[in-house]
């Protein structure tokens, strides 16, 4: 197998990493196991993981790090609202 292919599943794997968490939030209504900080920092580290990708013009790491960081605005947003 091509080293790529395994980043790509890296990548893929990764970036929707959070998308079942986001998906119980939705279905229970409920962030109270949730991690607010596990979140934000989460986030943090996928922005300089995308700044480094721009640093090295990679694709991969820019686009998997990005959609990640929209899955994770998500994940916040719903984190805030349940949260209440």
């Amino acid at each position: 197998m091509e080293w790529y292919i395994i980043g790509i599943l890296a990548a893929l794997l990764t970036t929707f990493g959070f998308v079942p968490q986001i998906l119980k939030m939705k279905n229970t209504r409920s962030a109270k196991d949730v991690s607010i900080v596990t979140l934000y920092q989460f986030s943090a580290g996928v922005i300089l993981w995308a700044l480094y990708g721009l640093h090295l013009k990679d694709n991969i790491i820019i686009a998997a790090n990005s959609i990640t960081l929209i899955t994770l605005a998500v994940a916040i947003g719903f984190y805030h609202h349940y949260d209440r």
